[in-house]
């Protein structure tokens, strides 16, 4: 399997996502929205950055259930309700990426929506991985 990362330079540069990923592999693995919910099924943490990694670890456990790494990867995406705020956090939404999911990035979207299933969510988080 392999994940080839394109960033063209006729676009602006990258930063925390790249532009497109070329996928080859054997095993495509659809990953459900996840938010910070713990495993009695709550919401923790209660700002966005804190709801972020809760989200992004709960994707990371499903992949990993799945016999992926975050290295896999091709595409993520993250609804929020607060875009503001992410923009605001980016810095440390970045940090907390890199620290839980490495510097392998795959493509990405952020998208603000009005609510998420879980009112007390945030942030929600779904991918897709390419597995060997």
């Amino acid at each position: 399997m392999t994940l080839e990362r394109l960033n063209p330079p006729e676009l602006s540069p990258p930063t925390g996502f790249s532009h497109a990923v070329v996928a080859t592999g054997t095993r495509l693995v659809m990953l459900a929205g996840q938010t910070a919910l713990d495993a009695d099924g709550k919401v923790t943490g209660t700002t966005l950055p804190e709801q972020f990694e809760r989200a992004l670890s709960n994707l990371l456990t499903a992949l990993r259930r799945a016999g992926g790494t975050p290295a896999d990867l091709a595409r993520v995406t993250v609804y929020t309700t607060d875009v503001p705020g992410y923009r605001a956090h980016a810095r440390e939404l970045g940090g907390v990426w890199r620290e839980v999911a490495g510097r392998d990035y795959p493509a990405m979207a952020v998208i603000g929506v009005s609510r998420l299933w879980d009112e007390q969510a945030l942030v929600e988080i779904d991918g897709t991985a390419v597995l060997p």
